[in-house]
């Protein structure tokens, strides 16, 4: 199966037919659906061996002295109706679709160079914070690298990773940094310090604040033809009440200010603009205001990157450039999507997904440590 995925990646019956065009060393002469199955089974009951040993071919690839380590998750859709106990497949907001849909979290860790050092899988609705300590902790376990410098995405920003963290850099006489991007959730605890400075405390830890002058000017922009678009749309609306007052009725069903408010305020949730375009609803007619503060305190955050980081010795162009680096993590998920095949996934019970999950991932690993012993 992992050969299966390295060179022509497709389905369990799939992987059947493919050995009948091939020559392996030591196979069966018969290999059955079954026998890939309970291969599989038999790889769980083995798993945490399994990824020991791929370490191992890793470790020596890996700087003793620093490793950057990059963590990521992604959402992967998944098949079939049903459910079964500790159930992996749930629904949850899925990166690819961006809507709704069943699927798992599949997280991986990488090395500034690219290469795999181990993943996780989780359920499709899991709190990507919840999946920090846990991965840190295995990667400081199977790695024995003096320096750690971790750098994540928002979405994995918590005070409870803070404190974690801070906790696991003092044990083991390792150094443990991290670089995490802070979530919009937390832009209201920020807005004084996004007046002017470059560079603050947050958590009593460093907050570096990086600026781009060209997109926060389009992001303003944007953001203001959209509101724009809807007071358009309301102004319409308005229009077609007075006329209606006034004896001009246009063809179709007559309008209503209870309707105007309906259509106004879905289109505002529909476009995010909830914080600024506000329905009076205790009006007798329809009618809205503009909170032109709010608008004021949102650009104050257009193109700037909020990081928190606890390492002393980084300037603050060093800490941007290294989480800007994160983005080299999605090549790996695309060779899992695409070279590699991961999705889709017909598999039901958990540990046959965490099966798959891990022969996609032992198959990448597996062809980086061939390239570099080559």
């Amino acid at each position: 199966m992992v050969f299966n995925r390295l060179c022509e990646p497709d389905s369990k019956l799939g992987c059947l037919r493919w050995l009948e065009t091939v020559a392996m060393p030591a196979m069966p002469e018969t290999v059955t659906h079954q026998h890939l199955l309970r291969a599989m089974d038999a790889l769980m009951d083995h798993a945490e061996r399994v990824e020991i040993e791929l370490a191992k071919q890793i470790r020596p690839l890996v700087d003793r002295d620093l490793a950057v380590v990059f963590y990521d998750l992604t959402t992967v859709r998944i098949h079939g109706e049903g459910e079964v106990d500790d159930d992996l497949r749930a629904f949850g907001m899925n990166k690819e679709k961006g809507s709704i849909a069943r699927q798992f979290v599949l997280g991986v860790v990488q090395t500034a160079d690219g290469l795999p050092l181990m993943h996780t899988v989780h359920p499709g609705n899991v709190a990507e914070t919840k999946t920090l300590q846990a991965m840190l902790a295995t990667v400081l376990q199977r790695f024995p690298v003096e320096r750690v410098v971790l750098v994540a995405d928002r979405g994995l920003l918590s005070l409870d990773n803070i404190d974690a963290l801070t906790t696991l850099a003092d044990q083991g006489g390792r150094k443990l940094e991290f670089i995490l991007a802070v979530p919009a959730r937390r832009d209201g605890e920020l807005v004084e310090t996004f007046r002017g400075l470059a560079e603050a405390c947050f958590a009593g830890h460093r907050l570096i604040v990086a600026h781009d002058p060209l997109r926060a000017a389009e992001q303003s922009e944007k953001r203001r033809a959209h509101i724009a678009e809807l007071e358009a749309m309301a102004e319409r609306m308005v229009g077609k009440l007075d006329a209606q007052d006034a004896g001009q009725s246009d063809r179709g069903r007559r309008a209503s200010d209870r309707g105007a408010y309906s259509r106004f305020t879905r289109a505002v949730a529909e476009a995010e603009l909830t914080r600024f375009l506000k329905a009076d609803f205790t009006a007798d007619r329809f009618s809205w205001s503009l909170d032109e503060t709010a608008i004021h305190e949102a650009e104050l955050f257009d193109g700037k990157l909020a990081l928190l980081t606890n390492a002393p010795d980084l300037t603050p162009a060093e800490a941007v450039a290294r989480y800007k680096a994160l983005a080299d993590i999605e090549p790996g998920f695309r060779v899992l999507k695409s070279d590699i095949e991961i999705a889709p996934v017909h598999h039901r019970l958990p540990d046959r997904i965490r099966a798959h999950a891990l022969v996609s991932a032992s198959s990448r690993s597996r062809s980086i440590a061939s390239c570099a012993c080559a």
